[in-house]
């Protein structure tokens, strides 16, 4: 009601301009956040009973030709590309370029220089 806005529903006879309607506006966000809580839990309970079973493993990872991928680390750190043409010539998403960036790093002990 800060702005000053209400919500009346002619059909379900609700107006949130009134103390009643304002509680059953509380009272239905309570129940849908209940129901979106026990959906997700229901859904964990599935995925846990799958990976038991062996049929939920994930996405499998997409190959990584790391020898290319060196060499265009190397142009990109020496800006000779820029990232996103970096990202098109191994096809990959930014999401999975950032992820195998970090990956790279650490398989070949690179640390950041940071400049104070």
């Amino acid at each position: 009601m800060a702005k000053g806005v209400a919500l009346i529903s002619h059909k379900e006879k609700i107006d949130t301009d009134t103390h009643t309607g304002e509680f059953m506006l509380t009272v239905f966000a309570a129940l849908s956040q209940l129901e979106r809580e026990q959906l997700k839990q229901r859904q964990r309970e599935g995925i846990e009973l799958a990976k038991a079973q062996g049929k939920y493993t994930g996405q499998k990872p997409i190959p990584t030709d790391w020898s290319r991928f060196g060499q265009l680390y190397g142009e990109w750190k020496a800006k000779h590309i820029t990232g996103r043409e970096f990202m098109r010539r191994m096809e990959m998403s930014a999401n999975t370029f950032y992820r195998r960036v970090r990956e790279y790093k650490l398989r070949h002990g690179i640390t950041e220089q940071t400049s104070a």
